[in-house]
């Protein structure tokens, strides 16, 4: 009996600094395939328990339109790039979150401004957030607000779009009442502040 032939659509796998070929980035660009890449992983440690430093590696994640063997994959991630063994993503969203270590607190939370997608990768193809999960977005956005001291909600939108934010761009879109609301209120707390200053 032959062996079963494993197929998927969506596939990850690690790239190294010192062996990825200089122009891997446009290597993977000119496949066409749409692809998530994380920031550069120079921070991780091997265990809570051995803090010594693991190499610096990039994951990535490529999603074909339809199912694609393992063989075709490792062409890529081990043969052209020089990568690691790749393995089928059962979620998209997931792997893409561990991409920051989003769920992940003990280890080091890298930021969700660096990764790089390719060829029009959108994490919103690959998922629906549960209701827990556009909260603690929400919560994540009302935060930003705070943080950056907005008080327009276009600056809002412009700014996490202009940052790679797409998840959180899509929270703000499509709440557009609770942060307009939000911005307009803290606009006239603002100038209430002033006003007293001035008083």
């Amino acid at each position: 009996m032959l062996p079963k032939v494993e197929k998927g659509r969506n596939w990850a796998f690690l790239t190294y600094p010192e062996s990825a070929p200089p122009d891997w980035l446009d290597i993977l660009k000119q496949t066409g395939l749409k692809c998530a890449i994380s920031p550069i992983h120079d921070k991780d440690v091997e265990s809570e328990t051995d803090e010594s430093q693991r190499k610096a590696h990039w994951h990535v994640i490529a999603c074909w339109d339809g199912p694609t063997t393992y063989k075709v994959v490792s062409s890529l991630s081990q043969g052209r790039l020089n990568g690691t063994v790749p393995k089928k993503l059962d979620s998209v969203r997931g792997y893409y979150r561990y991409l920051t270590h989003a769920d992940s607190p003990e280890k080091y939370q890298y930021d969700p401004a660096d990764i790089q997608r390719l060829n029009n990768f959108d994490i919103r193809d690959h998922c629906e957030m549960t209701r827990s999960e556009r909260m603690k977005l929400m919560g994540e956005v009302q935060d930003f607000i705070r943080k950056n001291d907005l008080h327009e909600y276009a600056e809002l939108l412009d700014i996490l779009r202009d940052n790679g934010m797409p998840e959180h761009w899509e929270v703000a879109a499509t709440n557009t009442i609770v942060f307009r609301a939000y911005i307009a209120s803290r606009r006239h707390q603002a100038g209430g502040r002033k006003e007293d200053a001035d008083g």
